[in-house]
């Protein structure tokens, strides 16, 4: 199954720029000017981020909850009425295929990932569908944007809702669609889903209110600082949940939950959580901004000329400089010193995982044994 995606209407836009040809993020602008001050607008005020290259798909039927809880791993059984969550889709091995967030409003649960591979995900749900009430269907009709900044409080009268949702809540729109608030990339991070051919409409509207244009630059730079990673960049196909911060239910702001009912790949989650460690962390990489050359994805990080791990998003942030998310191995500390790619690389020492806490099945074995 394909999907191609065309160039959103909003890169007309005077100062838009697209993103690099061969990023994912081509189809949308990269920025419109001025990348370092749109993202500081993030922060300090309101932006509206075109992303409406995301996949999204529906599904409908009664079913659609405790069907998608038993191939996933989120527990969404009991998803109220304009919840969401993130989930994943984890292979027999417990390794991440796919992560999507979801949102269930009025009878229909809204997916939406990304663009690359959301065709496949939609493959995947369809062939698992068997005799279950669920009836999951692409929906090239609806385009995702997103708002970003404390002055989002100030667009309710336009987006015509009466208050702003909590963390993982959604509000219906007027004319189809809806506002869902989100943990991240900023602490005032929301998702509006609005039918496609309103997009041009709605991104009016905002600017017309006050919010900022930003590009997939700002949104990319924010998630990186965040430590949030991105399914197929900062991830390869031996990445399992631990690994990428993605362990933890609704109210951890995690994708797994670990106290549900059987899924593909749940008893890799269950042993590496109760007995073992990840074999990697996704860690924050600061980078040598005076280097001659930058790396890019996939380039090897090296210590003292050993891979250690692989880089994921490379990004400048208007604060920090130039960094990046990679993949490194556990027992790499803080204080190592690094190369990525061309230049030289240094972990953020408050990006690295603890991995402290006591483990239930090391305590089990423990007391067995009488300690």
């Amino acid at each position: 199954m394909s999907f191609e995606v065309a160039p959103s209407p909003i890169l007309q836009v005077p100062g838009a720029v697209a993103g690099p040809p061969d990023s994912p993020d081509a189809a949308v602008a990269w920025h419109y000017g001025d990348p370092l001050g749109e993202q500081r607008a993030a922060i300090q005020r309101a932006v509206v981020v075109d992303r409406s290259h995301r996949f999204v798909l529906s599904i409908t039927g009664k079913e659609r909850l405790s069907w998608l809880n038993t191939i996933s791993s989120q527990a969404v059984a009991d998803l109220a009425d304009g919840q969401s969550a993130e989930d994943l889709d984890l292979d027999l091995n417990g390794r991440v295929l796919h992560h999507f967030v979801l949102t269930d409003l009025e009878g229909t649960l809204w997916i939406d990932t990304e663009a690359d591979r959301g065709p496949d995900l939609l493959a995947f749900l369809q062939k698992m569908v068997f005799w279950a009430d669920a009836k999951p269907e692409a929906a090239p009709a609806y385009a995702v944007l997103s708002l970003l900044g404390p002055n989002v409080a100030q667009l309710t009268e336009t987006l015509e809702i009466a208050t702003l949702p909590e963390v993982y809540r959604a509000v219906a729109l007027p004319g189809g669609g809806f506002l869902r608030r989100m943990p991240w990339p900023t602490d005032d991070s929301f998702d509006l889903l609005v039918p496609r051919e309103q997009l041009t409409s709605w991104w009016t509207r905002l600017r017309a209110a006050g919010a900022e244009a930003a590009g997939s630059w700002t949104f990319e730079a924010l998630r990186v600082a965040a430590l949030r990673p991105r399914i197929g960049i900062d991830t390869d196909d031996r990445t399992i949940p631990h690994e990428a911060n993605w362990v933890g239910g609704i109210e951890d702001h995690g994708a797994v939950h670990l106290n549900k009912g059987c899924y593909r790949g749940q008893e890799t989650v269950a042993r590496v959580h109760n007995l073992g460690k990840p074999p990697r962390n996704l860690v924050l990489l600061h980078l040598d901004g005076s280097a001659d050359s930058r790396p890019v994805t996939g380039d090897a990080v090296t210590a003292g000329g050993r891979a250690v791990g692989v880089l994921g998003t490379v990004v400048d942030h208007y604060e920090l400089g130039p960094i990046a998310l990679a993949l490194v191995k556990r027992n790499v500390s803080a204080d190592t010193p690094l190369e990525a790619g061309p230049c030289a690389a240094a972990i953020d020492p408050d990006s690295v995982p603890a991995h402290d806490e006591p483990q239930a099945g090391r305590l089990a074995v423990e007391r067995l044994r009488g300690r």
